[in-house]
């Protein structure tokens, strides 16, 4: 028996030493790509110039966050195609942009991360919707307000990345829900995140941070539509042929042992309720759901990075104050439809072996995380719709004082004044 598997291991080093150069590229191509496109990415990131510009609202705005959609869809406007040169050698990728609500010790701001050679874009749009609105570029808060080394002896770090509760094509609860019922005027969603804010004492700082980076609209081809299909209870496609072959050997397979003890009589009564139309099939939730999505998928979505971080003097640090900026952005859940939770990864914490040692690690990480902008990780999709409820320029109703307002209207001068010769 051993002289026989001898044999057959001898063959098969034999195949092998006459064919290696054909099977191991092949086998390590996914390797090597993936090893290589996250170099080359990282060394384009290098040599991007970025920059942080503050946003300053005027004290009036009578606008919903719709407008801030007008945005986003400005920052869309970066999607274009690289050649394959561009793409593999020069590692050209969609540039990222970051909205960021930052409190600092109470004070609230309102910041854009971006490269320098997006800000005309991203000025031009934001002026267009908000055209008494202050921008000016200033240091970049994560490197002036706080220690460089966290945590250490006398700061302590809390926080995590967020993932979604639902698959990415539920939207989660937007500014068109946020409405009263009797006077139908609307409630700034931002209006609690922002008190929450502004509570902080001094050595106490939260920041959150939404590093976006628009696609392609395949994405609603590849995942959108699929998804509403299976909602609509009908078979959906599942990618290429291959695929889709995969797919339907295994809903055969599974469907034997079923078939097998299922009685005859019971498969009239569930081909004629698959007959029916599908507003009867559905429940009136399950339409509303399915309304929800088909109008998330047809708007522009960005690839998004959410999350926060709580940073703060160990005398003064906190973590209930985290606990009220979360109670804050709970109210974009819905059960229905989609909403946020951590990333247990990510979460500041470790128990048993070297816990301390293996939380501080976990700690620095989310901090450097944080500072760099990094879109690694889970990421969610968010429409132009969602972001617009999450990041936006209050309106009126939210008379914080926490927040730094414009302090006097912009304006040109009369066209008819007297000029003096």
């Amino acid at each position: 028996m051993f002289e026989g598997l001898a044999t057959f291991f001898s063959m098969i080093g034999d195949v092998y030493a006459a064919t290696w150069f054909i099977v191991l590229p092949i086998m390590l191509y996914y390797l090597f790509k993936s090893l290589w496109m996250r170099y080359i990415g990282d060394v384009y990131w290098g040599m991007q110039e970025y920059m942080m510009l503050e946003l300053v609202p005027p004290r009036e705005i009578e606008k919903s966050p719709k407008v801030m959609e007008s945005v986003y869809l400005g920052i869309a406007g970066v999607i274009s195609t690289p050649s394959a040169v561009e793409e593999y050698v020069m590692g050209k990728f969609i540039p990222f942009v970051s909205m960021e609500l930052v409190s600092t010790e109470g004070m609230v701001h309102f910041y854009i991360w971006l490269p320098r050679s997006m800000r005309p874009l991203v000025e031009s749009h934001l002026f267009a919707q908000y055209p008494n609105m202050e921008i000016h570029e200033t240091n970049d808060y994560t490197e002036t307000t706080v220690p460089t080394v966290l945590p250490n002896k006398e700061w302590d770090v809390f926080g995590f990345d967020f993932e979604q509760t639902a698959p990415d094509p539920v939207p989660i609860k937007t500014y068109k829900y946020f409405e009263e019922d009797v006077t139908g005027k609307m409630i700034d969603p931002l209006a609690s995140m922002v008190e929450a804010l502004g509570a902080l004492g001094p050595g106490q700082h939260l920041w959150f941070q939404l590093v976006i980076n628009p696609i392609k609209e395949d994405w609603a081809l590849n995942y959108g539509k699929p998804y509403v299909q299976e909602l609509a209870g009908r078979n959906p496609k599942h990618g290429g042929v291959f695929s889709q072959f995969l797919y339907d050997v295994w809903d055969v397979l599974k469907s034997i042992i079923p078939g097998i003890f299922t009685a005859v009589g019971f498969e009239g009564e569930s081909e004629d309720k698959m007959e029916q139309p599908l507003e009867f099939r559905l429940t009136p939730v399950e339409r509303d759901v399915l309304k929800a999505v088909e109008e998330n998928i047809g708007k522009n979505v960005f690839r998004t990075k959410a999350r926060a971080i709580l940073i703060g003097r160990r005398e003064v640090f906190d973590k209930g104050q985290f606990g009220s900026f979360m109670g804050g952005l709970k109210q974009f859940s819905e059960h229905n439809l989609n909403g946020f939770k951590p990333v247990d990864r990510t979460k500041t914490y470790a128990n048993y072996f070297m816990a301390e040692d293996r939380k501080a690690y976990r700690q620095r990480q989310l901090v450097r995380r944080y500072r760099g902008r990094y879109p690694t990780g889970v990421n969610c999709m968010f429409s132009t719709e969602e972001l617009a409820s999450l990041f936006h320029m209050p309106d009126m109703s939210v008379a914080a004082p926490s927040i730094r307002f414009v302090d006097a209207r912009h304006g040109g001068a009369p066209a008819n004044l007297p000029i003096q010769r």
